[in-house]
């Protein structure tokens, strides 16, 4: 029997899964990048405050979240969407590994634009010699790798602040970042030697297990198709995605349910909690980037509004900081600006917020 609910239950549902009633666990901010699967950390000040949105107390939590990653329990690099991101230590190799199973950087067009595969080999084993118990600079690892490979081209490439070409190699479990250098420049490492307990990459399928009901733990229900949009816009192949939902189907890690019609994946555990979601009425400023958009995407109309998205996702690919309330978004802000889409959003409760973020 399929289980059955509303969108209004769903939303406000995720709400509290994405902490944003700011329970007692949220003071660990490795918790919150685990609960969310991931932060954003594009804007690392964006981040912190992804975390300090969802902790019990007022505070910016900045230094906590720079404490986890220096003790290596918090990991940066490139995850979902090519975009680098904070990625709680234990789960940080399955996500490299569903988006290594892609294989962007072997299609022709990747190839044509940026390196070969053959480069990319050369790229792939100089790096992983370079970076053996060391951490480099974007200008060290050039030089290192470009001498190892003996490719002059490679330079050009690795030169990029974009990491195009060092996007595989996170992929493929090559390389991290590091801490950053005393003059604040970039830094990588070698995940095996860097990171505490490091296990290495899973198999995708293995990988699977991990991360779709993590996902769904946060953003549920959802399809196949929007978690693939999330975690690599849409580049899974078709058959291993049917092949990962199906499987967690079958072995009872989750369940279908029906969204007001349409049939969606959930964890099998959620489906009491789902049925019977409990309000949440209320109001969160939320950062730039932030998750709760993030997760679903702005292209869902239950969460951004439609005639609202170009105020939300805006060029050059910045998100804006949001408005969330009861599930969605219901405005965004800017210090003490907010402009709102829903004027049945309780002003009393943007003023808490604004106070909490000492705007007022």
């Amino acid at each position: 029997m399929t289980t059955s609910c509303t969108w209004d239950a769903v939303l406000t549902w995720r709400s509290r899964q994405q902490w944003l009633h700011r329970p007692a666990e949220a003071a660990d901010p490795v918790a919150v990048v685990e609960r969310l699967a991931g932060v954003q950390a594009q804007v690392t000040s964006a981040a912190e405050q992804a975390v300090a949105a969802r902790r019990p107390e007022p505070g910016s939590g900045g230094e906590d979240v720079r404490a986890a990653v220096r003790e290596r329990r918090l990991v940066k690099t490139w995850a979902a969407r090519g975009t680098l991101h904070l990625l709680e230590a234990r789960q940080a190799p399955a996500h490299l590994a569903l988006i290594g199973a892609a294989r962007t950087w072997e299609q022709g067009s990747w190839q044509k634009t940026f390196v070969t595969l053959a480069q990319m080999e050369k790229l792939a084993a100089a790096a992983h010699e370079a970076l053996d118990g060391r951490v480099l600079t974007r200008e060290e690892l050039t030089t290192a790798v470009v001498e190892h490979a003996g490719d002059p081209d490679l330079a050009e490439h690795l030169a990029s602040g974009w990491g195009t070409v060092l996007k595989p190699l996170a992929w493929q479990g090559v390389l991290v970042h590091g801490p950053s250098a005393e003059d604040r420049r970039v830094t990588f490492t070698r995940p095996d030697t860097f990171v505490p307990g490091w296990t290495g990459l899973p198999d995708p399928a293995e990988a699977a297990r991990v991360l779709i009901p993590a996902y769904l733990g946060a953003y549920g229900p959802a399809s196949a198709v929007t978690f693939d949009q999330w975690l690599c816009r849409g580049a899974s192949r078709k058959a291993a995605l049917r092949q990962w939902f199906a499987g967690l189907l079958a072995d009872g890690v989750l369940a279908e349910v029906d969204v007001e019609g349409e049939r969606l994946f959930a964890r099998a555990g959620d489906l009491e909690a789902l049925a019977g979601a409990a309000d949440f009425d209320a109001v969160r400023l939320l950062p730039a980037f932030d998750q709760f958009v993030l997760g679903p995407g702005t292209a869902d109309p239950r969460v951004v509004p439609p005639e609202h998205r170009a105020k939300v996702s805006r060029a050059g690919g910045w998100i804006s900081p949001v408005v969330a309330y009861r599930g969605r978004v219901a405005g965004v802000w800017d210090g003490a600006e907010v402009t709102l889409f829903d004027e049945r959003v309780p002003k009393d409760g943007i003023e808490a917020e604004q106070r909490r973020l000492k705007l007022i």
